[in-house]
């Protein structure tokens, strides 16, 4: 028995027999093969197949999700973005005139302008000059008499906390990325607590060197409890209200 194949670009027939050529296409390529038809298989190849096929279409939906990630990488700040950083900062300002100063201890409290900015920062993840502007409209803010007493320190300060916490945030997004617990937890307490010390320090050496006139050592050290203790209230804010904002606005 003779089987004649007929490919095409889009179509391959398999016929069994004798064909009469008038009933050939001529845009068909023709291939002649003697022997009989090529049998369809076990049940063990179908289901070879079978699970190949389904391997084949997993990866091509996980190649699919990648690219679409990838194009949905947002750059920059959203409006929506925009909206959080400014609420949070206003709610620092808010929570610094009334409620900081209830929670003083041994002389030291929560800084909620840097505990908002850190949490700003932490969710919407700005690129790195983006959170030096954050920082410096923090220290803006703050250059208002009843939230400053040093008039212009905070604008250095907080905008190289803010410096080092967008680094951070960078940095710590690629470290265990699915693991909740530690981007809700364990990240923003190292993140809020390092950069509250950058931002203390620095504020600190200024006040200390231009106004108290101490050595840089010294600064270390006469500001060390209140610069530390600062940064651990800070951070212990961070860790209670980073999964509660992620879980309410779905970030």
């Amino acid at each position: 028995m003779l089987r004649l194949s007929f490919i095409s670009k889009d179509r391959f027939f398999y016929f069994a027999g004798r064909l009469p050529p008038e009933m050939i296409p001529g845009r068909f390529l023709i291939r002649v093969q003697a022997g009989k038809p090529k049998s369809p298989g076990t049940d063990e190849d179908r289901r070879k197949t079978a699970k190949k096929g389904m391997r084949i279409m997993t990866q091509n939906v996980a190649a699919q999700k990648r690219t679409v990630a990838t194009s949905a990488k947002k750059e920059g700040l959203s409006v929506q973005d925009l909206i959080l950083v400014a609420v949070l900062i206003a709610a620092g300002a808010v929570l610094k005139l009334t409620v900081s100063s209830f929670l003083s201890f041994a002389g030291m409290k929560p800084n909620f302008m840097i505990a908002m900015y850190c949490l700003a920062i932490i969710l919407t993840r700005p690129k790195v000059y983006q959170s030096v502007v954050i920082g410096l409209l923090v220290g803006l803010v703050s250059q208002l008499p009843m939230l400053n007493a040093t008039p212009l320190v905070n604008i250095a300060s907080e905008m190289l906390g803010a410096l080092v916490c967008g680094l951070l945030v960078a940095a710590l997004a690629k470290v265990a990325a699915d693991n909740r617990g530690f981007q809700d937890v364990v990240a923003p307490v190292i993140i809020t607590f390092l950069s509250t010390i950058v931002s203390g320090y620095t504020f600190a050496m200024i006040v200390g060197i231009a106004v108290a006139h101490l050595e840089p050592l010294a600064v270390f050290g006469v500001y060390a409890v209140m610069v530390l203790g600062t940064a651990t209230m800070n951070a212990v804010l961070a860790a209670i209200l980073t999964p509660v904002l992620r879980a309410v606005l779905k970030r």
